[in-house]
């Protein structure tokens, strides 16, 4: 379905502008989120403006449940919003011996805690009108684990497990549930891995682009992917 509103968190980092431009290109209006970088959020917006697409951009902590209700009730006043990809998260890294309870907590509050916090008040709405696509960004580190990522891994383990059960409760509804597991991807985000390691870990030797998550995530916003729920898809090149 085209021209339908589409919210993406987190939307003006690396990954996240590049769903936003590929949803826009796609014919959907789209509201780009940011919480640290709410300029950044508005000039994605202004550009797919100026491409002749529908956008705006919006500014809230995803982890503070107040604050999200409040902003999402205001965008609820328009019409519903019928895709959402639930990209925002953070790394804070630390072998767990060493993780101090801040880095737990705040790491499982943006990815886990924020996926409830902004999908929970859209659901009804998007149920009303029998078609919606939710999106969650995942990680290769859900699935494989990763040294210094048990915060990390825990919360987007624990967004899979959320993906499944909500495809099984939205599914007769007409609205579709799934997941995206990246691995190592080109973005700001992992400057400095090294390539000696990177080629060593993935068989296709390269890392993978932001567009091709992209690619990956529209695909699954639209009508054509709509026998497809509840699933997790990696995107990692073939990392095992």
């Amino acid at each position: 379905m085209k021209g339908v509103r589409a919210l993406v968190t987190g939307g003006s980092g690396g990954i996240g502008a590049a769903i936003c431009r590929r949803l826009a290109a796609d014919g959907h209006h789209v509201v780009v989120h940011a919480h640290r970088n709410p300029d950044a959020a508005q000039a994605l917006a202004g550009e797919l403006a100026a491409r002749g697409g529908g956008a705006e951009a919006i500014a809230f902590d995803v982890a503070d449940a107040t604050a999200a209700r409040a902003a999402l009730e205001a965008l609820l006043e328009r019409g519903p919003i019928q895709i959402v990809v639930n990209n925002a998260g953070i790394h804070d890294d630390a072998a767990f011996p060493g993780m101090s309870e801040t880095q737990w907590r705040r790491v499982i509050d943006v990815s886990l805690h924020g996926f409830f916090n902004v999908t929970q008040p859209l659901v009804l709405p998007m149920i009303r009108t029998r078609w919606g696509r939710i999106v969650n960004m995942a990680s290769v580190s859900a699935v494989t684990g990763n040294r210094g990522q048990a915060n990390y891994a825990a919360a987007k383990g624990a967004l899979i497990s959320a993906t499944r059960t909500l495809a099984l409760e939205l599914g007769k509804r007409g609205v579709t549930v799934n997941a995206v597991a990246p691995g190592l991807i080109d973005t700001p985000m992992s400057t400095g891995f090294p390539e000696e390691r990177l080629r060593e870990l993935v068989p296709l030797q390269r890392a993978g682009t932001a567009e091709e998550v992209a690619a990956l995530v529209a695909f699954l916003a639209s009508e054509r992917a709509g026998y497809i729920t509840g699933q997790t898809i990696p995107i990692n090149g073939g990392m095992i």
